[in-house]
């Protein structure tokens, strides 16, 4: 078996923004700072925000993991060291990996909260880490994906354009832009030159659930759980913009990954799209010669994490649009077990061997146009090879504070400066 998994993240290095933000302007980067509690916070001109525990769990017994922040030291290395990571990827038995942002927000609104021409070019220097350092340390081993300033819409076409010219084959984007105070999605005087672009590099445009839960009206005494279960329904509404919107319908190439939202919502979505376009024929929408469901089909890729019933119907969902994903190192992610468990999920909803290669590797990497086997044989990217090279990986769980005094005593094998 072979595992890409297209929704992974990276907990950044606090010295990431070191060798690509130009001289002049690195007084201003984000920079990591611990406050008198001696919690490590990151900032960007005056907002604050931190590596929040529940991003980091991996090796944490479960009863230590919550939303309290996190310090690098308590982390599992390989959250944050990619030569780490890809010894962890190894021993997961995972070949390649899409790492989105941690500090930055899903959809870089940490520094898009500033509108300037310094967050200009630390957009420019996070990809620039990203492509040429982060995902250049193992180019076989990973997918990368960008950031894009959202409230400039130049600075975004030129951004496409850079990155896609350097190979990064994905942007991430918010679901519902208008929760952050841009037009929506429906705005094409706004959206249409980024979708323009888009089309013309084959960038995929990734929406990850979490961005858009301010659009969660929930009860002011609802638990987290609330929030953590429903964030996935949030697929259903950037969906809904997107299709019936003018994007899907006025863009042939445009493509979007709806990532971590799960199979499950896409059957009934379909179905009440395709029910509403010959029902309510008063409206009269145009969706050409096609069905709403085919136009959707012809947009997009789900990506799951574990999702047992849904792929049961999975060739109602649509074979070629559904993708496995990680979801390293966050709470709902598989580690170091992922191949069994994603294999026993398939076989058990009745998969052949050859949709499992299409939802664990190759659905993905047609989507992203990224080719798994440029410089690796394929038989070098199966689970039991991978896992030959991984055989001194240690998996135990440990407390946090036992992470932080191996960190601290320079035994847990990680080069992060702090």
């Amino acid at each position: 078996m072979i595992l890409v998994s297209i929704d992974d993240h990276v907990v950044e290095p606090p010295d990431m923004f070191k060798n690509h933000v130009p001289a002049q302007y690195q007084d201003q980067a984000p920079r990591v700072i611990v406050d008198d509690k001696g919690i490590e916070q990151w900032v960007y001109q005056g907002k604050v925000t931190g590596n929040m525990g529940l991003n980091a769990v991996v090796s944490w017994p479960p009863e230590e993991w919550g939303m309290d922040p996190a310090t690098f030291a308590e982390m599992r290395p390989g959250v944050y060291d990619v030569h780490e990571r890809v010894r962890d990827m190894n021993r997961n038995g995972i070949f390649a990996s899409m790492n989105f942002p941690t500090f930055t927000g899903f959809s870089a609104r940490h520094l898009n909260h500033y509108q300037d021409p310094v967050t200009l070019i630390m957009v420019a220097a996070y990809n620039d880490w990203h492509i040429d350092e982060w995902a250049a340390a193992y180019p076989d081993r990973f997918i990368p994906i960008g950031l894009l300033p959202t409230w400039n819409v130049e600075g975004m076409v030129k951004e496409i354009h850079r990155i896609a010219a350097k190979g990064c084959r994905a942007v991430t984007m918010p679901e519902l832009p208008h929760l952050e105070g841009l037009p929506s999605y429906h705005d094409l005087e706004y959206w249409g030159p980024v979708f323009e672009a888009l089309s013309e590099t084959g960038v995929v445009m990734c929406l990850h659930i979490g961005s858009g839960f301010g659009v969660l009206n929930m009860a002011p005494d609802a638990p987290i759980d609330n929030m953590i279960v429903l964030a996935t329904q949030i697929s259903a509404i950037a969906a809904q913009d997107l299709l019936w919107g003018p994007a899907m319908r006025t863009y042939p190439d445009l493509k979007f990954a709806f990532s971590e939202g799960g199979i499950g919502w896409i059957p009934f979505f379909l179905d009440r799209c395709d029910r509403h376009y010959t029902n309510q024929r008063w409206l009269r929408r145009d969706f050409g010669n096609k069905m709403p469901s085919e136009v959707f089909r012809d947009h997009s890729l789900a990506c799951y994490v574990t999702d047992p019933t849904a792929l049961k119907v999975r060739n109602e969902i649509g074979i070629d649009i559904i993708a496995w994903e990680c979801d390293y190192p966050h709470s709902d992610c598989f580690w170091p077990d992922a191949a069994e468990k994603v294999h026993a999920e398939l076989t058990a909803a009745g998969a052949s061997d050859s949709d499992i290669d299409k939802i664990t590797w190759q659905n993905s990497c047609r989507f992203f146009d990224w080719d798994p086997f440029k410089n690796v044989a394929k038989e070098e990217a199966t689970v039991g090879h991978l896992r030959k090279l991984a055989a001194d990986v240690d998996v135990s769980i440990r407390p946090r504070a036992e992470w932080a005094r191996l960190f601290n005593s320079n035994e847990s094998g990680t080069t992060i400066k702090l």
